[in-house]
């Protein structure tokens, strides 16, 4: 009973944030979007916790995103005028969300399940945390770029916007690369129970989500001019993703899943040794 409590409180606080900060940008569309954004994810909850699944839970958090930039657009429609820079940004976002989706639903078909939620699922509460916080990513990440693209001014296309550009595709480049890399090497049955250690793997041992830094922070700097006063708060996005995905989901895990089944090989722990967690060529903590 304890631990339900927890989880529901955990879910207001989820709510309360993504929310919160939906307020400060002072655009009653935003407010909308985000709150459509946890209804969605609420919605989902139902039948995922009925049928005891989490086969589409990353593809509806990653359409989720394409809602909200929707929804946004659709009302700016009405301005005079083509914004490109909004069109940019909005398709960007859509892109990766429709790639990203696409690439975890497979993987989760094909694994058959998510070995993240086996504990997750029986309990209802802690499985609604979970869809819940879902809807706190997805507004916290998306937000400035909302927040932009709703704007006054809309996206403002100056050197800022070009460099976001860059740092954008850079970083999708990354994420798109390493997934790539990974799937291959998994798919041939000479690698079964073994860890990747070339290509961008080379580099770091999670390229991935260095990449999925990286893009949001081109998001982030593309959104920048066209923000003002509380809005700037907005640009958490990627401080946000590098915390999720460093100490809470992400790195955390497989940095302790890595060691519990490669840890007695000496060619997985000089890996460890020589190859940085998350920031290619930066300094290697020493175990």
């Amino acid at each position: 009973m304890k631990q339900s409590i927890l989880n529901l409180i955990f879910s207001l606080i989820g709510l309360s944030i993504g929310y919160g900060i939906a307020l400060l940008t002072g655009l009653s569309i935003i407010q909308e979007a985000v709150i459509g954004a946890f209804i969605i994810q609420w919605i989902a909850f139902i039948p995922a916790y009925i049928g005891q699944t989490e086969k589409f839970y990353d593809l509806v958090g990653s359409s989720t995103y394409v809602f909200v930039i929707g929804y946004v657009n659709f009302h700016n429609w009405s301005a005079p005028g083509v914004n490109w820079g909004s069109l940019v940004l909005a398709a960007f976002i859509v892109l990766w969300a429709a790639r990203l989706g696409t690439f975890l639903f497979v993987r989760i078909k094909k694994n058959k399940e998510d070995k993240r939620f086996a504990s997750i699922k029986p309990s209802a509460t802690r499985f609604f945390m979970a869809w819940t916080l879902q809807g706190m990513w997805v507004s916290l990440c998306a937000m400035c770029a909302l927040t932009a693209i709703a704007s006054d001014q809309g996206v403002v296309i100056n050197p800022f916007f070009y460099a976001g550009v860059l740092v954008f595709v850079t970083g999708l480049a990354m994420e798109i690369i390493a997934d790539w890399q990974k799937s291959v090497f998994r798919e041939n049955p000479k690698n079964k129970d073994q860890f990747i250690k070339h290509g961008l793997w080379s580099y770091s041992r999670h390229p991935n989500y260095f990449g999925e830094i990286i893009l949001w922070t081109g998001i982030s700097i593309m959104s920048f001019s066209s923000l003002s006063g509380w809005q700037y708060i907005t640009l958490i996005s990627p401080i946000f993703t590098y915390v999720l995905l460093v100490y809470i989901s992400g790195v955390r895990i497989l940095e302790a899943s890595g060691m519990e089944k490669w840890g007695h090989l000496e060619s997985y722990r000089l890996y460890v040794r020589n190859t940085p967690s998350l920031i290619p060529f930066s300094k290697v903590k020493k175990l």
